[in-house]
């Protein structure tokens, strides 16, 4: 993955569902969703991350046809019109993966780091397909009733420890690392995991970090808080604290900050 990509690295949200948190219906038809993916190349997006089943708090989750016909033409399109784009798939499911990466798409990313579906890891390892591979816990209806907390950054690493061996077993190391941010941890566990980001890289692995427009920063700060304004300020912490990978929903803020953090770093 270091080879291919240049750090820090901005990822682009792209949610093609009626559902999602911040952004649920504007992207779902497929000229929404290729003009919003335009914009967020223009503003300098190094990766576009398509989502088709959102995974918010009590929310139903989509089934695996309802999430194949929402990605799979967006992704198809974007291939038509940006076949120089990088783009990520964000499913937990490996026939959905199968299906993205046979259409072109370049990464999987899995916010159940293999969990939810028992054939991911053996398709990816096999297949040695770039992996974002995310700290979850529960189930998808059941991830975020928990509040883990504790020792956060072991529990962390040895989640990463054992889904990465897996991986590894197939001689698969292209993988990218995602603590999960707002996945079934404490308010102070999320902060822990933003500030002490090399308590658990494992073997040197990119570390993706998730913040944008979090529940944890209305939590904190209460719901006067700007969202993305904090969301900067969180990427920031996250840049300065050794993350390699943002993944936004407002490109051009985190390109900004990408480039002052560069300049800033010589």
């Amino acid at each position: 993955m270091k080879e291919t990509l240049s750090f820090p690295t901005i990822m682009g949200i792209l949610n093609v569902t009626p559902d999602s948190f911040s952004d649920g219906g504007r992207y779902n038809s497929v000229d929404t969703a290729l003009q919003h993916c335009e914009e967020m190349l223009q503003q300098g997006a190094d990766i576009i991350d398509i989502g088709g089943c959102s995974t918010r708090p009590n929310n139903a989750i989509a089934t695996e046809q309802e999430e194949m016909t929402r990605v799979i033409p967006v992704l198809k399109a974007i291939r038509q019109h940006f076949p120089d784009a990088k783009v990520s798939i964000d499913t937990f499911r490996k026939n959905i993966a199968e299906a993205c990466f046979n259409e072109g798409a370049d990464i999987i990313n899995d916010i159940s780091g293999g969990l939810f579906d028992p054939e991911m890891l053996h398709y990816i390892g096999e297949n040695h397909i770039p992996y974002v591979l995310m700290h979850c816990v529960g189930t998808p209806e059941t991830m975020h009733q928990y509040s883990l907390d504790g020792d956060i950054h072991q529990t962390v690493m040895d989640f990463f420890q054992q889904q990465c061996a897996v991986l590894e077993s197939y001689g698969h190391h292209n993988i990218i690392l995602d603590p999960g941010i707002g996945f079934g941890k404490s308010l102070k566990a999320n902060y822990a995991l933003l500030r002490d980001i090399d308590r658990y890289r494992y073997h040197d692995y990119p570390i993706l970090i998730g913040v944008s427009r979090k529940s944890m920063i209305r939590k904190l700060l209460g719901d006067q808080a700007d969202p993305e304004n904090c969301t900067t300020i969180l990427n920031t912490i996250a840049l300065m604290n050794g993350a390699d990978i943002l993944r936004v929903h407002n490109v051009k803020n985190a390109v900004e900050l990408k480039k002052s953090y560069i300049f800033a770093s010589r």
